[in-house]
């Protein structure tokens, strides 16, 4: 990074990242000086030959010529990482404890020693140059309600100044601030449109595989397998941190264990699943299509949507679908199906909800560079009409309800992701998720799942699920059965149904159509008969093709009267 008055030139091209190099062309054009870095910064970083930290790969990459460095956090307090000699000529660099330490007493002492060195520069006398790098910045300057601290306030304000003052821009001072998500800093810092806000993905395939060479000396054994093919593993590792990599490799070494081609697959869900922090899970799956039970017109809709994936023809491809339909009538299952036949992953989002401010916020930041890194997923929403926020929630949870919304209505549109990620929702009350999020170019295919609509169809469905417990039901027992057979049956009522009938038969040692006849004659429906018609009137009507839906489900109620209901199950 240079300046006009003579500052560094950066550091050699090979080891400079994308974020790096823009960093350098905004503090050369005088665009920026202070850097708001989120996002992976606790990775690791190729600089010199060596994996290092971020604020390191900075120190090294960009700073080299820099000649006076100030680091500061909560647990060290500040100290010159560099050029400690030149900042000793400064009257005030003997610090008391407290200026040392202290959050406001260390950005006091920085923006003394920085208006010092602006002093020199202004009476004709050499300036050096000096960069600021604050470690863990959100946990200085948090991400609180404004009202809460007029110390924090103040103290944020104190930064910013560094980013604006122009007698600071005419010199060469350079500031960084290191933070894991935006949403965790304080927003006057972290909207400061004075500031560069940068982010640091996670590594892409190449960083992968230059890395993995760099790790071939220390991890042989571990990487025997892949000798010859390390921008593979890097391609099929994507998502993972360089820190998870290298550890799992040193442990692989450590073990004389190499790294089988059929562990990468698993090995890289652990990693991704730890770095998250439960944040999110890989669902499995080794089911298709075919394992799901009718709905044809549906089934060939996906299949086509799936070859189209596979060819790389994104144009036709939706950003979204919507599941939709009664409680039990399979979502989930029907999502691994879908997952199975293209093949890809499927990325469960779990609890991403925090009681404390910003984390949620910060920890669907999290999420979503993640998604961006895997490539190809598909993202998994259930229960969605609780979990995707509300426009206008009031004031009962402090706007954070809107904040989610406004998170996921940004990031499901974004068209960057098309043929990349499709975003799958499921829900049994479609009509509360906000509209905005359904509509096309966020969710283009809205799918009804729904129960069975004829005892024929219910005893397939039973059948099918009977055979999958060993436990075979000939056709013939159709028309014993015939009268015993319930109508809007879903799967999760007719899995119960199996389990009790295998239970029965594997105890009593009776024929299975007998066991199957007393089990009928005393089911009883999970959920009452008009919570059912009212979900499944909802399921229809979100529907986008009318050849989703089966025959006997195309009459439905007015829309007033599903209106009416709805007000009763809210």
């Amino acid at each position: 990074m240079t300046k006009d008055v003579g500052g560094p030139q950066p550091a050699a091209a090979p080891t400079l990242t994308d974020w790096s190099r823009e960093m350098a062309l905004l503090y050369e054009s005088h665009a920026a000086n202070q850097f708001v870095l989120f996002g992976n910064i606790a990775d690791e970083f190729h600089a010199g030959g060596l994996l290092v930290g971020v604020e390191d790969y900075v120190i090294q990459t960009l700073l080299p010529k820099f000649d006076v460095v100030l680091q500061y956090d909560l647990g060290n307090g500040l100290r010159p990482v560099k050029g400690s000699k030149i900042f000793a000529e400064w009257p005030g660099s003997e610090l008391s404890s407290e200026g040392r330490r202290s959050p406001r007493g260390a950005m006091e002492t920085i923006t003394h020693y920085l208006r010092f060195v602006t002093n020199l520069g202004q009476m004709g006398h050499k300036v050096p140059q000096v960069a600021v790098l604050l470690q863990s910045a959100h946990l200085i300057a948090p991400a609180l309600p404004n009202a809460l601290s007029y110390d924090l306030n103040a103290l944020a304000l104190l930064i910013r100044d560094w980013s604006r003052d122009l007698t600071f821009r005419k010199y060469p001072i350079a500031t960084f601030l290191f933070v894991d998500n935006l949403n965790d800093l304080h927003p006057l810092l972290a909207s400061n449109p004075d500031a560069a806000p940068i982010q640091v993905p996670l590594p892409s395939p190449q960083v992968l595989s230059q890395a993995l060479q760099l790790m071939q000396a220390t991890a042989s054994t571990a990487l025997s397998e892949f000798r010859d093919r390390l921008p593979e593993l890097g391609a099929q590792l994507t998502g993972a941190t360089l820190k998870s990599v290298r550890r799992l490799l040193l442990r692989r070494e450590k073990e004389g264990a190499p790294v089988r081609s059929e562990d990468v697959s698993t090995l890289k869900k652990l990693l991704v699943e730890r770095e998250c922090g439960g944040l999110i899970e890989f669902v499995e799956s080794n089911r298709t299509l075919s394992d799901l039970e009718g709905q044809p017109e549906l089934k060939q809709w996906l299949r086509d949507d799936m070859e189209l994936w596979r060819k790389g023809d994104t144009k036709a491809l939706p950003m979204g679908y919507l599941f939709c339909g009664p409680v039990g009538t399979g979502k989930t299952y029907a999502v691994e199906c879908l997952a199975g036949e293209a093949g890809v992953p499927v990325v469960k989002m779990k609890n991403f909800r925090d009681r404390w401010v910003g984390s949620t916020e910060g920890n669907l930041e999290k999420i979503f560079r993640l998604l961006r890194a895997l490539g190809r997923c598909f993202v998994f929403i259930d229960e969605a009409d609780q979990s995707l926020g509300k426009r206008d929630a009031g004031t009962n949870d402090a706007g954070l309800s809107g904040r989610i919304y406004s998170m996921f209505a940004k990031e499901m549109s974004d068209r960057a992701n098309r043929g990349r990620i499709i975003w799958i929702l499921a829900s049994s009350r479609p009509d509360l998720i906000e509209v905005d999020l359904k509509r096309p170019g966020r969710v283009d295919v809205k799918i009804p799942l729904l129960p069975t609509a004829t005892p024929e169809e219910s005893f397939r469905l039973v059948r099918a699920l009977l055979r999958r417990l060993d436990l075979t039901l000939p056709d013939d027992a159709f028309p014993v059965l015939e009268a015993l057979l319930p109508v809007r049956l879903t799967p999760g009522a007719a899995e119960a149904l199996a389990v009790n009938v295998y239970r029965r038969t594997s105890t009593t040692g009776r024929p299975l159509i007998e066991v199957l006849a007393t089990v009928l004659g005393d089911y009883q429906p999970p959920v009452p008969a008009d919570v059912m018609q009212f979900q499944i009137d909802l399921a229809v009507r979100e529907s986008t093709d009318i050849a989703f839906v089966p025959e006997a489900f195309r009459q439905t109620k007015d829309v007033r009267s599903v209106t009416g209901v709805a007000q009763n199950f809210s």
